[in-house]
């Protein structure tokens, strides 16, 4: 399990929970709760950032970007424009390549919107970067992402911040059967044990926060949900065992009293 790591781009990750940076009451909160994640990388709303008021602290002042990997999302946008934008942005501020886009449709639901999504996909690899892209949990679409080059695929398990879980666990397995980059189950995860079956369904990761930055102790949260991605990670190399219909007694039939 030492050497099980998680490849995106140019990297090497530990951990296979990457953890968001939103929703926390203070940044202090955030950096303790990403500690007990133990996550290797962190989302970080390009949109979000404070670079006008100088007096308010910001999130490099807690989390040292040297020893934690930043991944800048698109949050928030809702067109091809201005995730293009934000993006070239984050670029052009500390030279990240490595990038999440996330192309809303609706703003009750927070759906992406795949049309747009695929078009922005196209721009980002033709200009160099690596996308990890947020997507539907439609196996023809993401199998198109990774068609025209996404880094990785990064499904919805259901809608953003609703911690409903994996009810469609289907198609997420049809998505990771498919693809040949890592496939990272983003948005909707709720609990520890939704985590797990995330993983033990064969993805390569999950992406959390709203489901740790709003528990009533987030930070023993993390450190949950970081146990629970170990256990399904394992569970999933191990192989579960075959699944019968009727009982199969544990002890031999043989030698009995």
């Amino acid at each position: 399990m030492q050497k099980d790591y998680l490849k995106i781009g140019k990297y090497k990750l530990r951990s296979r929970l990457i953890v968001g940076t939103g929703k926390y009451k203070d940044f202090k909160e955030t950096a303790k709760a990403i500690k007990a994640s133990g996550a290797d990388m962190v989302t970080v709303a390009v949109r979000r950032v404070n670079i006008i008021d100088k007096k308010k602290p910001v999130l490099m002042d807690y989390l040292d970007p040297k020893k934690i990997i930043y991944l800048p999302n698109t949050a928030g946008c809702f067109n091809s424009e201005d995730a293009l934008r934000t993006l070239r942005l984050a670029r052009e501020m500390g030279g990240w390549k490595l990038v999440k886009l996330e192309v809303l449709g609706d703003k009750k639901t927070l759906y992406p919107n795949m049309i747009e999504t695929l078009n922005s996909t196209k721009v980002l690899v033709r200009e160099g970067f690596q996308v990890m892209v947020y997507c539907s949990d439609d196996p023809i679409m993401a199998k198109k992402l990774e068609d025209v080059g996404a880094s990785a695929i990064m499904p919805l398990a259901s809608p953003i911040g609703s911690g409903r879980g994996i009810p469609n666990k289907l198609n997420i397995s049809l998505i990771k059967n498919n693809s040949k980059v890592p496939v990272i189950v983003d948005a909707g995860i709720g609990t520890a044990s939704d985590a797990s079956i995330a993983m033990e369904l064969g993805c390569d990761g999950v992406l959390i926060n709203t489901a740790i930055a709003k528990a009533r102790n987030p930070i023993l949260m993390a450190e949950s949900m970081k146990n629970a991605v170990v256990a399904g990670r394992k569970s999933y190399l191990a192989g579960r065992m075959v699944l019968q219909n009727y009982g199969s007694a544990s002890s031999p039939k043989k030698g009995l009293i």
